[in-house]
């Protein structure tokens, strides 16, 4: 009887119960399929700690949050175990081979599509399914869990417009995203954000501050800035690369030292960047600013129907993949259908917003500000 097992790795995503019960469901029901889930990803993988998924534990887990199997954000080839960070890539093909697995489905972000990758170049039979609310995931159209939390971050933007109006205020709201500007344009959007801040567009303060003064001068008493957690400005931007590129040509230990110390202060100006940013839109407008940061309250709650739905088709999509015999792909959601992507064309690539995406032209026409 054709086995099978489960992981979620990364971070946490709603729609990952609800991606579970699509393919044990389908894997047992429709297939006859045994299904076996590995606590806290490939940590659980590495240290063979399983559970039996049957129907009566894939039951009632649809509309859930977070992930029955727990979740890790650790690397097979990078384990830290004794406090020293090893290769484990070997101990998890055995745990593989020893639960006599016909295939394993790794649920993650681009993090856990490289990973699989790895496992796969080791001999095991992988298949993806891709998760994340940062949605870049690269060759699917969307990832589950980028619904929901675009809700989420949407509903921020609209419960600020109402203390911005009533106290005259610029309320800065930082939304999740890492590297790309998917979460903070959609939610900017459609949140009716005045300035939307985004990685893929560098941005100038100062353009920033003149559109708000702008806002002002024709009437409008408050301002809201979408702005994403990987935004930077075109200055600090240009500082980081030229700091690179100082170390990279460095010809001395000492010129490499103080290149290092250089990066090392620009990225610690990076950990508290919206706040930074606020302050000196306050210098330069005159205008009182309020900052929020959504964090991790993006990641929770009970999946969306789009989430769920795209979910359960990308997992039912993926038993039909493993009964075809296929491995080392992920499944993507491409139009209304599900493609089969290989894993070497996924892994190390990120999804990000294209500088004329449909998105950011209906901003423009509005008149939204990106800063640059």
């Amino acid at each position: 009887m054709t086995t099978i097992g489960i992981l979620t790795a990364g971070g946490d995503s709603p729609g990952l119960n609800a991606a579970i019960r699509a393919l044990g469901k389908s894997a047992i029901h429709q297939h006859g399929m045994h299904v076996l889930g590995f606590r806290d990803g490939f940590r659980g993988l590495m240290q063979n700690r399983t559970v039996r998924l049957d129907s009566e534990s894939l039951s009632g887990i649809l509309t859930k949050g977070g992930t029955i199997l727990g979740t890790s954000r650790d690397k097979p080839h990078k384990m830290d175990v004794g406090g020293s960070r090893m290769d484990m890539t070997d101990l998890m093909l055995e745990n593989f081979q020893q639960h006599q697995l016909d295939a394993l489905v790794c649920l993650g972000g681009g993090g856990t599509q490289k990973n699989a990758l790895r496992l796969a170049q080791k001999g095991m039979r992988v298949l993806t399914l891709p998760k994340t609310i940062d949605n870049d995931v690269w060759g699917t159209d969307a990832t589950f869990g980028f619904d929901t939390a675009l809700g989420i971050a949407t509903e921020a933007v609209d419960r600020l417009h109402s203390t911005a109006h009533s106290h005259h205020r610029i309320m800065v709201v930082e939304v999740m995203g890492h590297n790309a500007g998917w979460l903070a344009l959609g939610a900017g959007l459609a949140g009716g954000a005045d300035v939307i801040l985004i990685p893929e567009i560098p941005f100038d303060i100062d353009v920033v501050a003149e559109a708000i003064l702008a806002r002002r001068a024709g009437g409008s008493t408050f301002s809201i800035v979408a702005v994403s957690e990987g935004a930077r400005s075109g200055a600090h931007v240009e500082r980081k690369r030229t700091a690179s590129e100082r170390r990279d040509e460095a010809e001395t230990d000492a010129d490499r030292t103080a290149a290092d110390r250089e990066l090392d202060a620009i990225r610690d100006e990076e950990g508290d960047h919206t706040k930074r940013m606020a302050r000196q839109l306050e210098a330069l407008t005159g205008l009182e600013s309020r900052v929020t940061i959504l964090g991790h309250v993006q990641r929770g709650g009970a999946p969306s129907a789009v989430d769920r739905l795209l979910a359960t088709r990308l997992g039912a999509a993926c038993i039909d993949a493993v009964v075809d015999g296929a491995g080392g792909v992920m499944i993507a959601a491409q139009g209304e259908n599900t493609a089969r992507v290989d894993l070497e064309e996924v892994a190390g690539r990120r999804k990000t917003v294209p500088p004329d995406h449909r998105w950011i032209r209906a901003a423009r026409s509005l008149g939204v500000c990106f800063g640059d």
